[in-house]
């Protein structure tokens, strides 16, 4: 790939009959800081590029998909609630788009749609930039949904020992076990995060839910019985802490929320789609600006 080497800009060119498009299809998406991300890159990159925003309901996703062609749009993000069915309308996949049955990024190559997922990429970066460290050892991971599959991916090339997988329905959960024939994977109930036992020999606990976004409280968990150096880490991020980290900020806990995660696979997203290395420090900039964390 080429050098991100370049100026920083504070705008983006002007808009003109050569500025190439990309963006995010999803319904909602307005909530999306996605363009703020991808904006930010291009502007420091002074590249003539676009990124916006695409609300696209259920029914339309199709046309959507070939409107990217039909447009020349070089690529697309893709968020809910069309990640599972992209997969489905899709010739071509990465093997990790294929490996979970998701897709969150689609490159336009001279008219072929390739689906790639880059979550668990995203995460696996975050977590090392957290100062994770799973190899060799066990993590309870909360929930059995598209979120916990990359998760797993991700834990799995961390080398974890043993994940306790936690969720509501034993059933999806089991599910979504078999998928990692090469882990090791334990399934609970989610009343067992209660147990000091399952906390505390544990390096990470990760929540692959949406529980706590809207500030809503979270199960109950043995926090008190976590490792000095256990790292509890939310897939959601909002503006303030979710209720899932709070109880571990109050010990002094090491705690990291999805915003990381979002950096880590827009970054990624964003190399696919134009070919040229991300300038991550502008995206980090804007992104963490964006949620108030300047």
């Amino acid at each position: 790939m080429k050098s991100a080497a370049a100026p920083v800009l504070e705008t983006a060119p002007a808009l003109s009959g050569a500025t190439r498009v990309a963006g995010v299809i999803g319904d909602p998406i307005a909530h999306s800081l996605s363009p703020v991300m991808h904006n930010a890159g291009y502007a420091a990159l002074a590249m003539n590029r676009v990124y916006v925003p695409f609300r696209v309901p259920a029914a339309g996703l199709k046309a959507a998909l070939q409107g990217v062609v039909g447009l020349g749009i070089l690529g697309v993000n893709i968020t809910v609630p069309h990640k599972e069915r992209a997969a489905r309308q899709l010739a071509e996949l990465s093997e990790e788009a294929r490996l979970l049955g998701v897709v969150n990024c689609i490159v336009n190559r001279d008219g072929r749609l390739v689906g790639d997922n880059t979550d668990a990429r995203g995460l696996r970066l975050d977590l090392q930039r957290a100062g994770a460290r799973l190899e060799g050892r066990s993590v309870v991971l909360i929930g059995a949904g598209g979120g916990a599959a990359s998760a797993l991916l991700a834990l799995q090339r961390e080398g974890v020992g043993r994940v306790y997988l936690a969720n509501r329905t034993r059933a999806r959960a089991l599910r979504l076990a078999r998928r990692f024939p090469g882990l090791e994977i334990e399934v609970k109930r989610l009343a067992d995060l209660a147990d000091p036992r399952l906390i505390a020999p544990v390096a990470a606990v990760i929540n692959a839910t949406s529980i706590g976004l809207q500030g809503e409280p979270f199960p109950a968990l043995a926090y008190d019985a976590a490792s000095e150096d256990c790292l509890f880490y939310d897939l959601v991020y909002r503006r303030e802490t979710t209720s899932f980290l709070q109880p571990a900020a109050a010990r002094g806990l090491a705690i990291a929320d999805g915003i990381g995660m979002l950096l880590g696979q827009g970054v990624i997203a964003f190399e696919l789609i134009n070919g040229v290395a991300a300038p991550e420090p502008a995206m980090r900039q804007a992104l963490w600006s964006a949620v108030g964390r300047v």
